[in-house]
């Protein structure tokens, strides 16, 4: 068995805790049925969207409200379509510190996340370019059609040491948008040149589309993907990720990935307790009769604007869950809707999580997952030439 699951094999004495009949506590402000909800968006305008909400960013000085003046003008306002800006960082890499993460760098092709998934621990990030986590982090989208060039020119600087690139930590490199904008393939061409590896985390299945590119990396070890299988309940993925792929589909594309030779992991992500948690066992046996070797799980993280998004969610559709869904998650977060300390933030701590982990774990070891781990290499690592530079004759 290994360290991490000796480490669960007894589960940890947790605090003393509310009674069990007592209700979270609610925010600040907010009464116990849940106010913030009249805030929602006309369900016809946000048709295909996660959120229900577009509430104003937490660094804008003024907030902005949608009401009705009395002439019935809520009627006349538009559906929220996706648009696409461009972003001219000059810089593609973006690296981090993170003590509890397997990486140290990584790119994010786009702002914003068409998917829609609510959950999703990204949301917060556009409130930096003054728009909504709500429906605007899923329709008013950002590309960096430049991001091919860029990395090929940071790869190129002499000081440069390789070492694995995560893609898709943030935002889904394979949301709809990739089908027209050909970002992420063309980083993946930049990489397969320069011989440097790559891991990749998405929930679509789009990314079968770049099989081709794949394969040739894995031969040489230089690639891993990852998808998330959320839940195999139709009902419930489509209206939490409205816009990414089914889980068939998910399981179809690890299923192409596997038999190309391409080293795959699934993610059960996030689970949620007494919403999703019931389905770790069958989304790991489906994997694994898929062809994959290796698993991960993620708990729920609900960050600044992510945990009354979330809460909104939640009470629109699914409100007789509402109190237990997060009088568990406070159980495994301290006593908080969300803990973000360094080693327990992904899995939590208490009995709860503990039950998760096991469970967990003998799934995996049931199915003969994480036997081998795929290590990415870089060995084959080639510099690409500078710009000016003269190539070698020789």
């Amino acid at each position: 068995m290994s360290k991490a699951s000796s480490a669960l094999r007894h589960p940890p004495v947790s605090p003393v805790l509310a009674p069990k009949d007592s209700a979270p506590i609610e925010p600040a402000g907010a009464s116990p049925s849940f106010s913030e909800i009249a805030i929602a968006i006309d369900r016809e305008r946000r048709r295909g969207r996660g959120a229900q909400s577009n509430a104003s960013g937490r660094f804008e000085a003024e907030a902005r409200v949608t009401f009705d003046d009395g002439w019935q003008s809520l009627d006349e306002l538009p559906p929220f379509k996706t648009t696409v800006a461009l972003d001219t960082s000059r810089k593609v890499i973006t690296r981090n510190e993170s003590p509890d993460i397997g990486f140290d760098r990584s790119i994010n092709p786009y702002r914003g996340c068409e998917h829609g998934c609510v959950y999703c621990f990204a949301r917060p990030t556009h409130a930096y370019l003054g728009m909504s986590p709500g429906l605007d982090f899923e329709s008013k989208l950002f590309a960096k059609p430049d991001a091919p060039a860029l990395l090929e020119k940071e790869l190129a600087a002499s000081g440069y040491e390789p070492k694995m690139i995560a893609i898709g930590t943030n935002t889904d490199p394979y949301q709809p948008i990739e089908r027209e904008h050909k970002i992420m393939r063309g980083i993946l061409e930049v990489l397969e040149r320069a011989g440097h590896p790559v891991g990749i985390v998405t929930k679509s299945a789009l990314v079968t589309r770049d099989i081709d590119i794949l394969s040739r990396m894995a031969e040489r070890n230089l690639v891993k993907v990852a998808l998330s299988v959320t839940s195999l309940d139709a009902k419930l993925a489509r209206s939490m990720e409205p816009r990414a792929s089914t889980a068939p589909k998910r399981l179809e594309a690890l299923r192409q990935l596997s038999a190309a030779g391409i080293p795959t992991t699934v993610m059960v992500a996030p689970v949620i307790p007494a919403l999703n948690d019931s389905e770790i066992e069958r989304i790991l046996d489906s994997a694994a009769h898929a062809g994959v070797k290796e698993a991960s799980y993620v708990l729920l993280r609900l960050p600044l604007e992510v945990r009354d998004l979330f809460r909104e969610w939640l009470m629109a559709h699914y409100p007789d869950r509402y109190r237990h869904v997060f009088t568990l998650i406070r159980e495994m977060r301290g006593g908080r809707d969300y803990d973000s300390q360094w080693g327990t933030r992904m899995k939590g701590t208490g009995p709860i999580a503990w039950m998760i982990g096991r469970r967990f774990e003998m799934a995996c070891e049931r199915l003969g997952l994480n036997k081998r781990r795929s290590k990415l290499t870089t060995d084959h690592f080639a510099r690409p030439p500078r710009t000016g530079q003269q190539l070698s004759l020789f």
